[in-house]
């Protein structure tokens, strides 16, 4: 119950003071989910925004819901969803009654040209960072030392990813299925490769191993 509550709280907080949609919310999480309470890391973070790229719905609410459903099952992502979407329904709700009432208002139009601005820049910061954590996130657990290698397939498919959308106008759900797609058969290709070293590397011991063996029954034998 006191977890349902603080998630419920928690997230009509954000719905309060969240602008601009679902990319403007990831400092506002990383500041409230990740940094005060320690529920999830960034590169789940991550992973909730790729999931919610190619699921119906708005992005904001899609991770609202996944966070929700982490820490406390269904009833926990419903919580979640409607404590986040409950100050914004009800302020466009208020602001459809009264705009026509209040848009013609030169400071009415000043705020707004403010908010874009500020919306901006929040989304510019969440873009940085989302780079940074896909190109220096996780460590390469197959190199030495678990050092990081340089993420030569995760710039091929940011370049080709931005390059079809900035150009092209290309479906971002489409991108994100194909990328899915490469990254799969990448991943898949690894572990086939590296089954076939480690198949290689057994078939090579395998003589030598079967020498000593016979080796030390023959010095058993000369001994007897």
């Amino acid at each position: 119950m006191k977890t349902c509550l603080e998630l419920f709280l928690t997230f009509l907080k954000m719905g309060c003071i969240t602008f601009g949609g679902g990319y403007a919310m990831v400092p506002v999480l990383e500041r409230e989910i990740i940094n005060k309470k320690g529920w999830i890391t960034m590169d789940e973070v991550m992973d909730y925004y790729t999931i919610a790229q190619v699921t119906p719905g708005i992005i904001a609410v899609n991770v609202a819901t996944f966070i929700g459903y982490k820490r406390a099952g269904i009833v926990g992502g419903t919580l979640a969803t409607i404590a986040f979407i409950l100050p914004g329904v009800s302020l466009v709700t208020l602001i459809a009654v009264c705009l026509e009432s209040f848009a013609d208002y030169p400071v009415v139009r000043s705020a707004l040209a403010g908010i874009r601005v500020a919306v901006g820049a929040i989304i510019l910061d969440m873009v940085l960072k989302l780079i940074k954590g896909l190109f220096m996130g996780k460590k390469d657990a197959e190199e030495p030392n678990g050092r990081r290698a340089f993420p030569f397939f995760a710039l091929v498919v940011f370049t080709l990813a931005f390059s079809l959308s900035a150009f092209l106008s290309a479906s971002p759900v489409l991108l994100v299925i194909a990328a899915a797609i490469a990254a799969f058969f990448r991943g898949f290709l690894k572990s086939g490769a590296g089954r076939s070293r480690k198949g290689d590397w057994g078939a090579d011991k395998l003589p030598s191993q079967s020498g000593a063996i016979v080796n030390q029954e023959q010095d058993n034998g000369e001994s007897g």
